[in-house]
């Protein structure tokens, strides 16, 4: 467990990014002190529930990051029993579904997301170039705070997967890569949400998805 502090006066909102062994956790705590919020790396549910938003964030595959952070699996959902912002980042997204294709190893049963937003996450299309890395188009589907002031932007993605949800309601984003995919999810009241891209590695417009989130986060 470590902390880091926002070397700003006075931070906007207090964000915990969680720490269950995957994930750029550096990187993502930069760019929230940057958007004004005070953040700890924790992996102590104290902590979790303390804060005025939660971070899960994430890089490599579902199974293995359902796996490192099952034994916080509860403590995540009573994150978003009690209102408490829940912002997936890449991988971090892929987890707040109820599963993956990626999770269906073959003679392994398939391991179960968080189930926040339920849907599955497929696989790109067979002669599609994967991963999908790059800079691409975000078009805003719907309003949601996280997404003031980004429609039409563009920002950094590197994933195989995308997320299918069960409610098309769930989409507030979607970006084209010969089909058109969800890049923004959130939940249907809206505390629970995630993007496919890095919004750390997406320079002023990631820095505005971060600012929106500690935003959300002061005003909960």
């Amino acid at each position: 467990m470590s902390s880091v502090s926002s070397a700003q006066e006075q931070s906007l909102a207090s964000v915990v990014v969680v720490d269950y062994g995957l994930g750029n956790l550096r990187s993502v705590t930069r760019g929230l002190e940057r958007a004004g919020a005070d953040v700890e790396i924790t992996d102590d549910p104290e902590a979790f529930h303390a804060a005025d938003g939660v971070v899960l964030p994430g890089v490599g595959a579902f199974r293995e990051g359902v796996e490192n952070a099952d034994p916080l699996r509860e403590d995540l959902l009573e994150v978003a029993e009690t209102g408490t912002p829940l912002f997936g980042i890449c991988l971090g997204m892929q987890m707040l579904l109820t599963t993956s294709e990626e999770g269906e190893n073959e003679g392994e049963s398939a391991v179960q997301g968080l189930d926040l937003i339920p849907g599955t996450n497929v696989r790109f299309a067979e002669g599609q170039k994967v991963p999908h890395m790059g800079w691409n188009e975000l078009s805003v589907d719907r309003d949601h705070p996280l997404v003031e002031g980004v429609d039409g932007e563009y920002a950094y993605f590197v994933h195989s997967y995308y997320a299918v949800p069960d409610d098309e309601i769930a989409t507030v984003a979607t970006t084209d890569y010969e089909i058109e995919f969800p890049s923004i999810v959130a939940s249907e009241d809206g505390t629970v949400f995630g993007t496919q891209f890095h919004p750390e590695k997406s320079g002023e417009t990631g820095l505005q998805i971060l600012r929106n989130f500690v935003e959300i986060c002061a005003s909960e």
